[in-house]
């Protein structure tokens, strides 16, 4: 397996790394280069009004993009599903503080996925575009790397193997709604996420 710097590198100088999380494998790119995230697009065949997910190390970070962590949000977060396979959907509290790579957007879906690998990469460059690797429109991403690239449209610039990744995606839950919404079922249980918000 390639060491976090060749990862960094990698993604600092605007490459794609195809990388393991802690639910399936993704697609990885630096949000500020406009060059690596058209190749995401690109290799995913995925339709540029459709937007990426966005992965990072800490709370702070969302603070710091401006999002709106409200009361939901911050009982979920400060769980012991965080970090892990929970997916929030979240508005934007302060426009102030939205970088330039944010600028059209009205919401953000982001995690912070429990993979060490990829938290320690994360606290070195900052929020990642990162999403799934699969071929847009496909149910579910392959678990072998091997079959990810026979799906892609093109190679990354960096492939890093790591075993099999799982088949099941991460839940999302959107919380700019009050209560929150799930909007896709994934490793984490609704059950399991409602015990939290209905007990704090």
């Amino acid at each position: 397996m390639q060491n976090t710097n060749q990862i960094i590198q990698t993604l600092q100088t605007g490459g794609t790394v195809l990388i393991a999380t802690d639910t399936v494998y993704g697609l990885a790119a630096l949000p500020t280069n406009e060059k690596a995230v058209a190749k995401i697009y690109e290799l995913k065949q995925r339709p540029r009004k459709m937007f990426l997910p966005v992965m990072v190390a800490d709370m702070k970070d969302l603070e710091k993009l401006g999002l709106d962590v409200n009361e939901n949000a911050c009982k979920l977060f400060a769980s012991e599903l965080v970090p892990g396979a929970i997916t929030f959907v979240l508005g934007f509290k302060d426009d102030s503080l939205k970088p330039d790579w944010l600028k059209n957007r009205d919401e953000i879906a982001t995690r912070i996925p429990n993979n060490t690998l990829l938290l320690s990469v994360l606290r070195e460059t900052g929020p990642l575009l990162v999403t799934s690797a699969n071929r847009h429109g496909r149910a579910q991403t392959p678990d072998r790397v091997k079959d990810i690239l026979a799906e892609l449209n093109g190679t990354p610039d960096l492939i890093v193997e790591d075993g099999e990744g799982k088949e099941v995606p991460s839940t999302i839950i959107n919380c700019r709604f009050n209560p929150p919404k799930i909007e896709r079922t994934g490793l984490i249980s609704i059950d399991t996420i409602n015990n939290i918000l209905e007990n704090e």
